[in-house]
């Protein structure tokens, strides 16, 4: 069984007792998220799309991680023969959620 869900404006695959990364939101760790932008759901014999969202499932999660960095890019502009060079390193922020329950209901 899996979802395909919508959180600020981006799309994941979600599986039951998976974590996953999700761009940082305001949470504290241990709290509890319902989800119900859930735009696709199999449950292994038939499958449901949304127009745009799939009515009466919803995902339960739980976040493990409320601040999390990935590991550092570094951004490094460059013309030539014009003495132009900028170095800038960015680390995103990440929140760790597990998918603890996909239900549907009725």
């Amino acid at each position: 069984m899996y979802a395909i869900i919508q959180i600020l404006g981006k799309q994941y695959k979600v599986e039951k007792d998976r974590w996953l990364l999700v761009p940082k939101m305001e949470k504290e760790e241990g709290d509890s998220l319902d989800l119900d932008q859930v735009m696709m759901f199999h449950d292994g014999e038939k499958t449901l799309i949304g127009k745009p969202y799939v009515k009466n499932v919803t995902v339960q999660a739980k976040v493990l991680q409320p601040l999390f960095k990935d590991k550092k890019i570094v951004v490094f502009k460059y013309k030539k023969r014009k003495d132009y060079r900028r170095k800038q390193g960015h680390r995103q922020k990440y929140t760790k959620i597990m998918i603890e329950d996909i239900k549907k209901t009725a």
